[in-house]
């Protein structure tokens, strides 16, 4: 088994081999002078099971690009089995037609991956879960919840918890984190107008004298976290978290959250952090290292994945 990084998040990569105990396989990947992607993989692959670790996030095309001109190296170089391990799987937000004459980039971004040489794609937390479909080879969706599970129970166990989803499209993740937890859900009715911004409608479930954890999958403008937490104070809620497995965090997400009624945002290393939520006082970062190493490992031995959730 060999383990290969490309540019977009190296400390996770960096980490992952350390739990595995492998050293990361000497490549090169670079640009050329008007920005081409060039990968160059320095060590012998032929026969061996490479797993490529690259998230396609901001910018999320250049990342794209890499990822596929490496997937490409790998199968000149004669590798055995090549898996994709894409923590943030970007573009996963297109994954039906949004309006008329409008694209599934999902769908196409599936078929990049596919026809550029990988095998098997290993990613976090899909945005929807039916994308797992959007591809020919097969695919293994891991969870970041059980590591989100675990901060919770210690940072918040001597709380009385609800679980929020922040819309009515997570209310199947915030419910399966509330069962875990043995706590219980309340949903946040919002209606978004266009792209981007959300207005916050109404409540369902009860919040007042309680502490709140907002539960979601990706962080973006961060507007939709910030409406709700605002909306659980207002209904009297005792105080406000939000955990998040992917960070995306563009714009001016991070001074966004900073001002808002959230005491603390902890997502996931998926996507690598920026100067500006490292230097943040109220967002951290858990590791997703070990989970996925671990389900590296088994896909390499061929062993049960789904195993780890259970």
């Amino acid at each position: 088994m060999k383990i290969l990084t490309c540019n977009s998040n190296r400390p996770l990569a960096e980490a992952i081999s350390a739990y595995l105990g492998l050293p990361l396989t000497k490549a090169s990947v670079r640009r050329f002078s008007d920005m081409e992607v060039f990968v160059e993989i320095q060590e012998n692959v032929r026969g061996e099971d490479v797993f490529v670790i690259q998230s396609t996030s901001y910018p999320a095309n250049d990342h794209l690009m890499e990822l596929l001109v490496a997937l490409d190296a790998l199968r000149r170089g004669s590798a055995r089995r090549v898996t994709a391990v894409i923590p943030y799987y970007g573009y996963a937000r297109q994954d039906r037609k949004s309006g008329p004459r409008t694209p599934i980039s999902a769908k196409l971004v599936a078929n990049l991956i596919t026809t550029a040489g990988a095998d098997r794609v290993l990613t976090l937390d899909l945005h929807a879960g039916q994308i797992q479909g959007f591809f020919d080879i097969p695919t293994d969706n891991l969870y970041a919840e059980p590591v989100l599970v675990k901060d919770i129970q210690e940072h918040h166990s001597k709380q009385d918890l609800v679980i929020v989803s922040p819309d009515v499209g997570g209310v199947f993740r915030a419910r399966q984190i509330a069962r875990r937890l043995d706590a219980d859900l309340a949903i946040i009715d919002k209606r978004r107008e266009r792209a981007g911004v959300s207005e916050v409608m109404n409540i369902i479930g009860e919040v007042a004298g309680r502490r709140c954890i907002l539960v979601d999958d990706i962080v973006d403008s961060a507007g939709t976290l910030c409406n709700a937490a605002h909306a659980l104070i207002d209904s009297g809620a005792e105080g406000v978290y939000a955990y998040a497995t992917h960070g995306v965090l563009s714009g001016g997400a991070v001074a966004r959250v900073s001002a808002s009624p959230i005491e603390m945002l902890v997502l996931t290393d998926s996507i690598v952090a920026t100067e500006a939520v490292r230097l943040s006082h109220n967002i951290r970062q858990l590791t997703i290292a070990p989970l996925m190493a671990e389900a590296i490992l088994r896909i390499s031995e061929e062993r049960s994945v789904s195993s780890l959730f259970v």
